[in-house]
């Protein structure tokens, strides 16, 4: 038995505190049991024993507890935990000292690195407080080992100190503040508030808040196209709160009982917090619960400020309303549209991607009466004039706008930005411009003067008009294999074009085999900067010309860290090639399906893989200018890097939709198994990679295939077998039973096979969007429902090409009774 603590009067208060009820009827009647102090050579485990529930249904089992009375706030620190168990170390306010549903985290030692079941928390003898995971790595400690620490201490304002045998503080919650603070905390030069990344994620997100040449200043941090982090100034302190100088030396603000610098707040529980869209907010308790009484920031600098208030290229007015940079009336072309019309704070992204291949095509919107939130990340020009200000623009591929100053006459200060955040429409003259850089579409070339020449050549030898017919045949077949080069000639963005023997140069005359797939070979390879890349030979060309493009463009021109990145591309004569970055652990198939052992994924790693397959197909599904069906979700086309982070590849099959369809006619496409009901139809939403994600999911879970032969007959399909061991309350029966790691979480395993039932649902409108299935997988409180329908092999009604044919035109690709499956262009192991 790990020891508590050590005197009896301590062993007695967790004797009572693991005694508390944790029926949802007596949550709101318990108070805390739990000592304000521990002694050296305490252990403590996070065997969710106790539970207190919040609102979000998150658990918290406590270790010390310290208030000021009955109805003052309460402050308790110990294992906290969410529903999917991702616990962090974690210090909670309470409004007053009885268990409610209003707790609040102040205060985290593990934010970016959470812990599970079985994690401990040690304050070692040698005066060192140590969090380890359930396997015994170090993920935190104090790094007090050998400073004569004697106690650890929570105090009665919510502070987590060692002292020594001195009473001195050695270390303090205080000094190491996460992004929030309490009454009587200080935010001192050299430490810094880091926001959460979203509202269900505890990770550091991108806005802080520091103490710089005694002022308060709060930053965005962002990345780059390059991929070069950078911070954006929103917001610096003036006469409006005073930041003094503390006897050391260093600038600090403290947060004040009832006020922050000098605005007068109140006496009750309260806190503040740097929000996860840059807000600093102050909230304090009363009759009604949390109440926001104070947004810091905007009180002196309104809503707009705020680098990401309306998105990128979003224009932020008045109170917070977004909208996108409109076109001069002599321009009237649109180059810009919402990301999403409910959602305009998501903000706005150009119509047409800017090509550096196609600067010729680069002009300006230009956007009068407006300001920017700061120009700390623009490269400065100096003075100079508005026309030269807009050339040097056009002259940086990585300018994305321009903005300019005016001083006097025609002069003034020019800024390029790199990154475009958000710009404030000010109503009115401020003499300040932004050019923001678009891209103009290639002009096609005309088709007038080969239109003539064949009527001509058609009258004048029509007596020989098999001659002509059989030359114009071939004339055809040879276009053909060029119209994939002019298309992907005007296409913005595409991925760099390799000639054939660029690329047999890097793979070594094709030497490196790493695997082969219906249409085509994977070679490996390494590019001349020492970048190892996997290059696919394509052959059947009749047969993949079509899902080539697709591969391109759809590819080629989206980006996103669980998606396989398109390098390039070879497109010579006969040669279809294409380069993808190198994964070198192959597809998800050969982990999840192996019955050996010592290659078998653990239960963490299956888990990460699963979340990042969703967050790429939501990504797809919602996150891009047009919604993007992958069409063939399959372990084979889920590959893995060095570090086991998973990327979906193989957008051969894949549909481009525009975000005002919901449903498309389209031919059969995908590998069987894997595809949803309504492909009988032939009309499908973006549910059918729902669909499709579900059986993964499953086959993850279970560690075999949908189909597996060598199982008997009645074991054969996988998600029959389900279906039978769900009725029978059995489901840990089908648990991956090779590995060890996943028998020993079956619980949490069984517990994630609900999902995949959400996502298996006949009805595909019953099924989740990605988006919210990795809000679930994330941990937050939605309810998936008692009702599933287990009956996944019932196909719906097939709906008759009839009434297929119906549907408008705009919205039908091709519709047929018999449609070939063909394999997906780049399946096969890589």
């Amino acid at each position: 038995m790990n020891r508590q603590c050590q005197n009896p009067l301590c062993s007695i208060f967790l004797i009572l505190a693991l005694s508390i009820t944790t029926l949802s009827n007596c949550i709101n009647a318990q108070t805390f049991m739990e000592p304000p102090t521990a002694n050296l050579n305490s252990t403590w485990v996070n065997n969710f024993s106790t539970l207190v529930r919040d609102n979000d249904s998150k658990r918290l089992q406590p270790i010390l507890s310290r208030g000021t009375g009955s109805t003052g706030p309460w402050f308790s620190c110990g294992f906290y935990c969410n529903t999917s168990d991702t616990c962090l170390f974690a210090l909670l306010l309470f409004p007053n000292s009885t268990l409610t549903r209003d707790a609040k985290v102040v205060w985290s030692a593990n934010r970016n690195n959470p812990v599970s079941f079985k994690a401990t928390l040690e304050f070692a003898r040698d005066g060192n407080l140590v969090l380890n995971d359930a396997y015994g790595s170090l993920v935190w400690s104090t790094n007090t080992s050998g400073k004569s620490v004697s106690s650890l201490n929570l105090t009665e304002t919510g502070n987590l100190v060692l002292f020594d045998r001195n009473n001195s503080t050695v270390w303090q919650s205080f000094d190491h503040p996460t992004d929030s603070l309490l009454p009587g905390q200080k935010l001192v030069s050299g430490q810094k508030l880091i926001s959460n990344a979203s509202s269900t994620n505890w990770g550091e997100g991108l806005y802080s808040l520091s103490i710089a040449n005694q002022k308060l200043v709060a930053y965005y941090m962002y990345t780059g196209d390059s991929n070069t982090p950078g911070q954006q100034l929103y917001y610096q302190s003036g006469n409006e709160i005073k930041v003094p100088i503390d006897k050391t030396g260093r600038s600090y603000i403290q947060y004040e009982d009832g006020s922050f610098g000098e605005h007068n707040i109140g006496r009750a529980a309260q806190f503040m917090r740097l929000e996860t869209d840059g807000h600093v907010k102050i909230y304090e308790w009363s009759e009604l619960g949390w109440e926001e009484v104070r947004d810091l920031l905007s009180v002196f600098v309104g809503q707009c400020v705020y680098p990401m208030v309306c998105g990128n290229y979003g224009i932020c007015s008045g109170e917070g309303q977004c909208s996108c940079p409109l076109a001069l009336a002599e321009d009237k072309i649109n180059y810009f549209k919402q990301e999403s019309e409910r959602q305009t704070n998501l903000g706005c992204s150009p119509n047409t991607p800017i090509s550096c291949n196609y600067s010729q095509f680069h002009s300006f919107v230009e956007l009068n009466n407006i300001s920017y939130s700061s120009l700390s990340a623009a490269i400065s020009i100096g003075e100079t004039d508005s026309v030269n200000c807009k050339n040097r623009c056009l002259d940086r591929c990585s300018c994305k706008a321009a903005v300019f100053q005016y001083q006097w006459n025609s002069m003034g200060s020019c800024y390029l930005l790199p990154t475009v955040f958000s710009f404030k429409d000010v109503g009115q003259d401020n003499f300040t411009v932004a050019y923001v850089k678009v891209q103009n579409p290639p002009k096609k070339k005309s088709k007038t003067a080969r239109i003539i020449m064949e009527s001509c050549v058609g009258a004048l030898f029509g007596a020989y008009f098999t001659i002509t017919n059989i030359l114009f045949f071939l004339r055809e077949k040879n276009e053909s294999k060029e119209v994939a080069d002019g298309y992907l000639e005007q296409l913005p963005g595409t991925p760099t074009r390799f000639s054939y023997q660029q690329l047999r140069d890097l793979t070594q005359d094709f030497s490196k085999k790493l695997g082969e797939g219906g249409f085509g070979t994977v070679f490996k390879g390494t590019l001349r900067n020492g970048t190892k890349v996997a290059v696919k030979h394509l052959n059947k060309l009749e047969l993949v010309e079509k899902t080539f493009l697709a591969e391109v463009e759809t590819i080629g021109n989206i980006h996103h860290v669980n998606l396989v990145k398109l390098i390039g591309f070879c497109i010579e004569k006969s040669h279809r090639l294409l380069v993808y970055e190198y994964m070198s652990n192959g597809s998800l198939n050969e982990w999840i399906f192996s019955k050996n052992q010592v290659v078998s994924l653990r239960w963490m790693s299956r888990r990460k893989i699963i979340l990042e397959i969703a967050k790429g197909l939501a990504y797809l599904h919602e996150g891009c200018r047009q919604k993007i069906f992958h069409l063939d979700i399959k372990p084979q086309n889920i590959l893995l890097d060095e570090n086991f982070n998973a990327k979906l590849a193989d957008f051969g099959l894949s549909k481009l939709i525009d975000k005002d369809q919901s449903k498309v006619v389209t031919t059969i496409k995908g590998t069987p198994g894997y595809m949803a009901p309504e492909w009988l139809s032939s009309f499908i939403t973006e549910k059918v990679d729902v669909y499709s994600f579900g059986v993964v999911v499953l086959e993850i879970l279970c560690g075999r295939r949908n189909l597996d032969r060598s199982q008997p007959e009645e074991d054969m399909h996988l998600l029959s077998l389900f279906k039978r061991k769900a009725e029978e309350e059995q489901l840990l029966d089908i648990v991956d039973k090779y590995s060890e790691d996943m028998q020993l979480h079956g619980t949490e395993v069984v517990e994630k096979m609900k999902v995949a039932v959400w996502c298996l649902q006949n009805d595909f409108e019953k099924r989740p969007s990605m988006t919210v299935v990795v809000q679930v997988l994330e941990g937050a409180l939605i309810d998936i429902g008692d009702n599933l329908d287990y009956d996944f092999t019932n196909p719906p009604i097939l709906r008759t090409i009839a009434a297929a044919a119906a549907i408008d035109e705009e919205e039908q690709d091709v519709v047929a009774a018999q449609t070939v499956l063909l394999p997906s262009v780049l399946s096969g192991p890589r």
